[in-house]
């Protein structure tokens, strides 16, 4: 049997298991926060004489509980050895707990008050001092089959994209998994280790590298008692930060309902029935039923705005054709320099930043050939897997690209994945249907490179080395343009 109890010595709960188990039972009406224990230690006993198991210490780091005690009870029913386990700050060994022994209850000795005290001052001093403490804090996790280089990669964008987002990094964990676990995604030892992880660095936030199903995040959150975000989510927020036109803020928002819509649960299980009687559905509709139709109307709602949109923009089109203005659109990875580059041609001042989806609605500027106009247009920024639901609620901006005369493909030259890059946004031209419009293909940032770096990579990738912040060495890129559109 099993004691719950709490800081000021109330017991909570009582559990009465078998002889080999108990069932801790749900506990999220008691606090939990980053840095901060669950409030309650459990004390159990043993009857068979064995010390804390595996069970024993995954509880106490996915409950994060204040303490795991039990007691062995021999077969006249005395007590014997006593165990206990607590968590652990960050230390230099990893060790995500202690577990110690004690030869019978008569010799603890343990100022539990003091300990507990001591012991969540030092997990919430996690972070501190680094300027950033307002900050959300959040740790990447990669469950992937890929090699342990590429997944590092992949975080690092990944951390990228959690910066853009305004969110405090303090750590990341990889699991290389040939085959991911269907229900938690990491197998459950792993997530123990995880949870105990992001307690010791401060984390209340967990962003995991790819897509989870409606019923992974939701056993993650059950489990964790965490925040659970994925890449997909992460992205739809820098997007829903960066839009700022009502035509942005339209295609956000329909991206985000799509994405809403399969994950709306809720973990009251007995849901009342509403707006029942006349004019309602039988005997009335669950509260998770009108979420779900009120996302539904307002995706019918944004789709409909959405049509008025590509109409004007058709409009504009067809004004444009008449006009015979030639179109050039650059595109490219995100952040790889296509503002920089607009402005650099064009000598305008559109904003750019080092940072990610900068560029959310597209830019156009007249630029002079050969003594001739063309427009040139920016477009948002191409990432690796972008989420479906996102490319296809920005149709009406990347529609543009098929007005196109030509496209320049925007990569970073200094980036390690370049190549990986380059390849992810012929995959989406490819999926949007544009990779028929010819293509020069510019690789930017040269200034971060040596001569013999430059000129290995130029010839290995075939493309035209530039930097957007040096004009001078924009002249091979003009005479290219000038060639294909005229």
């Amino acid at each position: 049997m099993a004691l719950l109890i709490g800081r000021r010595g109330d017991v909570e709960y009582v559990v009465v298991g078998n002889d080999h188990s108990i069932l801790i039972p749900d506990l999220t009406r008691f606090r939990s926060g980053a840095g901060r224990l669950k409030g309650l230690r459990c004390v159990h006993t043993h009857l068979h004489g064995e010390p804390l198991n595996h069970e024993d210490l995954m509880d106490l780091a996915l409950l994060k509980l204040d303490l795991m005690l039990c007691i062995t009870v021999n077969a006249q029913g005395i007590p014997a050895d006593l165990y206990y386990a607590h968590l652990l700050p960050t230390n230099k060994s990893g060790q995500p707990w202690i577990v110690e022994q004690v030869a019978d209850i008569g010799r603890l000795h343990f100022n539990f008050s003091d300990f507990i005290r001591d012991l969540e001052s030092e997990l919430s001093k996690t972070g501190q001092g680094l300027g950033m403490e307002r900050k959300e804090k959040a740790v990447l996790v990669s469950v992937t089959k890929a090699s342990k280089r590429q997944a590092e990669e992949s975080l690092q964008e990944l951390k990228e994209l959690a910066t853009t987002s305004d969110l405090l990094i303090v750590g990341s964990f990889i699991q290389r998994k040939a085959e991911p676990n269907s229900r938690f995604l990491l197998g459950k030892g792993k997530l123990s280790e995880l949870v105990v992880y992001a307690l010791q660095k401060g984390a209340d936030l967990l962003i995991f590298d790819g897509e989870l199903t409606p019923a992974q995040v939701r056993v993650l959150t059950d489990y964790t008692e965490m925040k659970i975000i994925d890449r997909t989510q992460l992205i739809l927020d820098i997007f829903a930060r960066r839009a700022i036109t009502r035509e942005g803020k339209i295609q956000v928002e329909l991206a985000q309902s799509r994405y809403l819509l399969p994950r709306l649960i809720t973990k009251n299980t007995a849901m009342s029935r509403l707006t029942g009687g006349i004019g309602g559905r039988g005997p009335g509709e669950t509260k998770l039923e009108i979420n779900r139709r009120r996302v539904r109307d307002r995706i019918t709602l944004l789709n409909n705005e959405l049509e008025k949109v590509k109409g004007q923009r058709k409009e504009r089109r067809k004004k444009r054709r008449i006009g015979g203005c030639p179109v050039i659109s650059i595109v490219g990875y995100t952040n790889a320099g296509k503002s920089t580059l607009l402005n650099a041609l064009t000598r305008s001042q559109v904003r750019v930043d080092d940072r990610l989806f900068v560029t959310l609605d597209p830019t156009s500027r007249r630029l002079r050939l050969n003594d001739r106009e063309v427009i040139l247009t920016d477009t948002v920024g191409f990432i690796r897997d972008l989420p479906g639901d996102l490319l296809e609620a920005f149709a009406a901006t990347l529609e543009e690209l098929h007005e196109a005369d030509l496209l320049l493909h925007v990569a970073d030259i200094s980036d390690p994945m370049v190549e990986d890059q380059i390849a992810s946004v012929g995959k989406t031209l490819h999926r949007l249907d544009l990779n028929k419009i010819p293509t020069i293909l510019v690789l930017n940032k040269v200034d971060r490179l040596d001569g013999a770096q430059i000129a290995h990579l130029a010839k290995s990738i075939g493309g035209i080395p530039i930097s957007a912040l040096n004009p001078a060495t924009l002249s091979e890129l003009r005479k290219e343009a000038e060639a294909m559109i005229f």
